[in-house]
């Protein structure tokens, strides 16, 4: 077994589930000294603990002995979530246009960093936005948030027409994966109507400031795959 290996698993697994050393520490009964040896590789936890750990999280003891996670069980597991996300997708579709005989535009974005997933579905009256999966794709970022603002607008000119906003301001930091994870915008009835922004005015605008008070600011602009 490699100490240093499980160590910085027991770390990943932490971070990704929202977890402080202190919280970690309290569901299993030890010091948050004890945990901070974990992740550096100077002790790591009994068996008991492992197997514990490995049934908490969904991770095969065999990987938590190794210290790495299955890259192929995750690969499974994203394909998994790709398709069904697809399939939510055409579900929604037929419905909403069997509904209201509703027509559907793929949204994406023109920014190299951000990977996004979304579709306008619309008619001659109204517009609906369904964003369900933003995930980053830039230089690696560990940073811990203090708060990260993620707003959907318009741009008309100087103006930001603000359509949903999502705020994650909370005691606890998180990284911008980690929050990225869970977000998803739903805007049903949306009264501008596709040609209103065909032009690709939509944006995401993120915001976000670290623990030393930094903040930055990034927009992404979308665009549909064709004029409606």
């Amino acid at each position: 077994m490699d100490q240093e290996k499980i160590g910085k698993l027991i770390k990943q697994i932490r971070k990704q589930n929202n977890l402080t050393q202190k919280d970690l520490a309290d569901k299993y009964g030890v010091t948050y000294q004890a945990v901070s040896k974990w992740e550096n590789g100077k002790n790591i936890p009994d068996i008991s603990l492992l197997k514990q750990m490995s049934k908490d999280f969904n991770i095969d003891i065999e990987d938590m002995l190794e210290g790495n996670i299955n890259q192929k069980k995750k690969s499974k597991i994203k394909l998994i979530l790709i398709i069904v996300f697809v399939l939510s997708i055409i579900i929604i579709a037929l419905f909403l246009t069997r509904r209201d005989n509703l027509s559907f535009k793929t949204l994406s974005s023109q920014c190299d960093n951000f990977n996004i997933t979304g579709i306008i579905a619309y008619n001659n009256k109204k517009s609906s936005i369904y964003i369900s999966d933003i995930n980053y794709c830039g230089k690696e970022d560990n940073t811990e948030y203090k708060k990260i603002e993620c707003t959907l607008y318009e741009s008309e000119g100087d103006k930001e027409i603000v359509i949903s906003k999502n705020v994650y301001d909370k005691s606890e930091s998180i990284t911008l994966d980690n929050y990225l994870k869970s977000l998803n915008f739903k805007i049903d009835d949306y009264t501008r109507t596709c040609k209103k922004y065909s032009d690709n005015s939509l944006y995401i605008k993120l915001k976000t400031k670290d623990q030393n008070g930094k903040i930055k600011t990034q927009k992404i602009k979308l665009s549909l795959d064709d004029n409606c």
